[in-house]
């Protein structure tokens, strides 16, 4: 191959040559001219990035997003524990249900509902995010910081998505968008952070503390007021997920329905509500306190005839996969509780403390309502203890009950609450 220079600073290259095959001897002749210098687009093949505003008010968008989804399912964990007639609209299945996930004791982490730490966590990220938006920032600085921040999230999320997988066996749809906010800021502050920062990630941790330091004043104002913030918020946060039933010693009559079922209220009351429930059932155990509470208040005016109906798979035929396991044999030692006079005292025990625990102490509940341990244990077993479960059920299949709670009203069954307008006309 031969080269020579041609006008126009070109170079024209001249080859020779032969090719030997299997049907002869080619030549090879012939030139090709080639520009001296590549076009400077060609050279420069890094990746330009887009203006820094861009990236920035992404990321904000997106803590912002994180910062209302968490708001929405701090309230709506509220209205799960206080609202009788709440339900989210998420809750559609067993599977997919943000109300399940609410009721759940992960829920709550350090006398907070984890709704209120992602509020928390936004809030920080988004003062954080502010800082880098000063011009001594230089467009680099707190990157790494916030990627620290962001990786903190997603790895919580993950922890979070496990306990749903393994724990609860229901998933959030508003806690899956919260995981992919977590994530997307991960991934934008990574990014942002190769585009602006050449520096590895430990030294511009180092360098971002540096420049925090450096404006003590501008922190302080900032970080000291919000930090105060949740520590008072923190102390002085209403436990509204956990309520007591007024006292049976505030002169609620009790006693037992002609059949044997037992009663609380009224002897002779305006309205009256026979209740099937599960001990393991969260709407049970919510109006439970309801109309607990009701009665206290307008008294003489309701009386609550109750029903076991557990969810239990191994009770209760029409139940064909594990749902409140355990719930038979709760419903079994209220029953026998009931045989010694002391099924209220039983029924607000396990109501209160059935849902905290999978093991229950069963010398601890005995011992709780002046029951013999040994006889409460063996109760499980008891012939006559079975029949009366199993009228309920039969009961409940012939009222329609499906599932719990359900409530009874002059022969009209009601899944999941009381219609308010009876409950108002009663009380008007």
């Amino acid at each position: 191959m031969d080269a020579s220079q041609s006008a126009g600073g070109n170079r024209k290259y001249v080859c020779r040559g032969v090719i030997i095959n299997r049907n002869g001897i080619f030549l090879i002749w012939g030139s090709v001219t080639l520009p001296s210098t590549l076009n400077s687009e060609q050279k420069n093949t890094s990746v330009q990035p887009l203006p820094f505003g861009v990236y920035f008010w992404t990321v904000t968008v997106i803590a912002l997003a994180g910062l209302a989804d968490a708001a929405y399912l701090a309230v709506s964990h509220y209205r799960v524990y206080t609202d009788v007639a709440y339900e989210s609209f998420c809750a559609i299945s067993q599977a997919i249900n943000c109300d399940t996930v609410s009721q759940s004791p992960y829920s709550i982490f350090l006398g907070m509902p984890i709704p209120a730490w992602g509020v928390i966590g936004y809030i920080f990220f988004l003062l954080l995010l502010g800082l880098a938006r000063l011009e001594s920032a230089n467009k680099k600085r707190m990157w790494p910081l916030l990627f620290a921040v962001a990786l903190i999230f997603s790895l919580y999320s993950i922890v979070l998505a496990l306990i749903s997988s393994f724990l609860i066996n229901s998933f959030c749809i508003m806690c899956i968008v919260s995981y992919a906010i977590n994530f997307l800021l991960l991934f934008y502050t990574w990014l942002i952070g190769k585009r602006f920062y050449s520096g590895g990630l430990y030294r511009g941790l180092q360098e971002d503390i540096r420049f925090l330091g450096q404006r003590r004043k501008l922190i302080a104002g900032l970080i000291t007021p919000v930090f105060a913030g949740v520590i008072l918020v923190w102390i002085f946060f209403p436990v509204y997920w956990y309520s007591e039933p007024p006292p049976l010693s505030a002169n609620i009559p009790t006693g037992e329905t002609e059949e044997g079922h037992p009663w609380i209220g009224a002897d002779d009351a305006d309205l009256v509500i026979t209740e099937f429930a599960d001990y393991l059932c969260f709407q049970c155990n919510k109006m439970h306190y309801y109309l607990r509470k009701l009665m206290v208040r307008f008294p003489g005016k309701i009386k609550i005839v109750h029903r076991h109906f557990p969810m239990d798979h191994r009770v209760n035929p029409i139940v064909k996969h594990p749902v409140h396991e355990g719930s038979g044999a709760l419903a079994m030692f209220a029953i026998y509780a009931g045989t010694r006079d002391k099924f209220w005292q039983m029924n607000d025990l396990l109501f209160a403390n059935a849902r905290k625990t999978k093991i229950l102490n069963v010398t601890g509940l005995a011992e709780a309502v002046g029951l013999d341990p040994g006889e409460l244990a063996r109760s499980v077993k008891k012939p006559e203890i079975w029949v009366k479960l199993k009228n309920d059920l039969v009961e409940g299949f012939k009222l329609g009950v499906t599932g719990t709670p359900t409530f009874v009203i002059d022969g009209q069954a009601y899944n999941g609450q009381i219609p308010p307008e009876i409950i108002t006309r009663i009380i008007d």
